[in-house]
């Protein structure tokens, strides 16, 4: 027990600096270094948080098939092209999602995969009828589907 202790205490004491500062540039592996070659002068600049997960995506990125890598630059090229309010009100909504609990979550991938499996007009119809709602029939629509849930969890 003692010696586990000790194993654990030194690995923070020698990867708890790393971890705190993020990565230096020679602590990453060549393939991280190629990959991330255009951040090398900046690298020592940027805040440790970037630094971390500019490594894991490199990580990431290295361990992904062909086909994966065309896919994640494809939705890189998209997420580029969206305005900066866009983007911002994308990284809020996420954040929601998150904090929500995992069978909420579930429930809006569900919900999702439905709406995504709908015949294209029958989706282009639920989306007009929606955005021609005020903004108090939208609450009204939230809170009424809601209670519906509710309802069904309660039986």
């Amino acid at each position: 027990m003692k010696a586990r202790l000790i194993t654990v205490l030194l690995a923070l004491m020698v990867c708890g600096p790393v971890l705190a500062d993020g990565p230096a540039w020679d602590d990453l592996d060549d393939e991280q270094q190629v990959i991330l070659s255009k951040f090398e002068e900046a690298w020592t600049n940027m805040p440790a948080e970037r630094r971390l997960r500019l490594a894991r995506g490199a990580e990431r990125w290295s361990s992904m098939s062909p086909q994966e890598r065309e896919r994640a630059e494809s939705r890189f090229m998209a997420w580029q092209s969206l305005s900066e309010e866009r983007r911002s009100l994308i990284r809020e909504r996420a954040e929601i999602f998150h904090n929500l609990s995992p069978e909420e979550q579930e429930r809006i991938r569900q919900n999702y995969k439905r709406y995504r499996e709908m015949k294209t007009e029958r989706r282009e119809m639920l989306r007009e009828r929606y955005q021609r709602l005020t903004p108090q029939q939208r609450q009204e629509l939230r809170d009424r589907l809601d209670r519906q849930r509710r309802d069904r969890r309660g039986r």
